[in-house]
């Protein structure tokens, strides 16, 4: 027991393998990410400002649309600064209090996001299925509410899961076969027999994510129902193009987030499951403001706003000068 111990005690900090085995495409995929991650700022940055500023774009719907763009700032920024770092200086050390709290954050961000699409999905029904009482059913008050038990639910997952995994003994190695600290990689790391902590660890991943996804696709079961119970063709066109960015969003997020992370750590393969977390961590951020942009007129048209704002600007102060 004290030989556990003092090896424990040794392991202050993990090294983040990443993609350090392409030596030679450093400095390309430094770019790669570091323009992927200055477009997923800047595009959820403008979602954020026009939900805020436009008085067209004040129903609930933007109301979660605003928060789940600021929870894919969030997400993408608790993974890819730390990646640039590591691509562009070599030194892919992480201290075992940092690795803690970048999984912490991006437990906390994904978790919010599987219960937001799900208030999403609500809203969705409550617009489609009951129109008269759409304001009552998602009133301020139900949507601060909504929001609120997301966040909440994020929070409580996020800090469970990483006090739980840091408080199990690391012996070593530490190198964690990955871009970040995921869960899978870094319990592979830990001393002994995991299988109840493993156990323990899916079923609460099960928890959060099926829950919300059986949420999402009730609500979708009654909303599909509705639509083909509407008589014309461009009616039903209509009301599923309001559901469409929101489908193709779930279906991104829940698909990889299932397969990631519903499984055993045994079935984690160090050479493909980077890949699929580059997806969900870093791409469908950057995805989610261009579906909701290309695919909603109120959001084009919003944009539209601003831009000729802004140009009305511009002119005027040419005119002064």
């Amino acid at each position: 027991m004290s030989k556990m111990s003092e090896n424990t005690s040794m392991v202050t900090e993990f090294i983040l393998v990443g993609f350090s085995h392409l030596v030679n495409l450093q400095g390309l995929l430094f770019s790669l990410f570091l323009t992927v991650y200055l477009l997923t700022v800047a595009g959820n940055l403008l979602i954020v400002v026009l939900v805020s500023t436009d008085a067209a774009l004040q129903s609930p719907m933007y109301f979660f649309l605003r928060i789940l763009s600021a929870l894919e700032i969030g997400y993408t920024s608790v993974t890819v600064p730390l990646l640039l770092h590591h691509l562009l200086t070599g030194r892919r050390h992480v201290p075992r209090s940092g690795c803690a709290l970048q999984m912490f954050f991006f437990l906390f961000f994904g978790a919010t996001e599987c219960c937001l699409l799900a208030a999403m999905a609500y809203d969705r029904y409550a617009a489609i299925c009951k129109p008269l009482h759409y304001s009552l059913l998602l009133s301020r008050r139900v949507c601060l509410q909504l929001a609120g038990t997301a966040w909440a639910c994020g929070a409580m997952l996020g800090l469970g899961h990483t006090a739980f995994i840091f408080s199990l003994p690391f012996c070593g190695p530490n190198a964690i076969p990955h871009f970040f600290c995921e869960i899978q990689p870094v319990l592979q790391l830990v001393c002994g027999d995991t299988s109840l902590n493993e156990l323990q660890i899916i079923l609460t991943a099960a928890l959060i994510i099926l829950c919300p996804f059986g949420l999402i696709l009730g609500s979708y079961g009654h909303i599909l129902a509705a639509i083909f119970r509407i008589p014309s063709a461009a009616g039903r066109r209509k009301a599923f193009s309001t559901c469409s960015s929101h489908l193709i969003v779930v279906s991104l997020f829940y698909g990889t987030a299932i397969f990631i992370y519903i499984r055993p750590k045994a079935s984690y393969d160090p050479a493909t499951d980077p890949l699929l977390s580059l997806f969900y961590a870093v791409v469908t951020p950057i995805l989610n403001p261009i579906i909701y942009s290309l695919r909603n007129t109120d959001v084009k048209a919003a944009l539209k706003r601003i831009i000729q704002k802004m140009g009305s600007t511009e002119i005027l102060k040419g005119s002064e000068m």
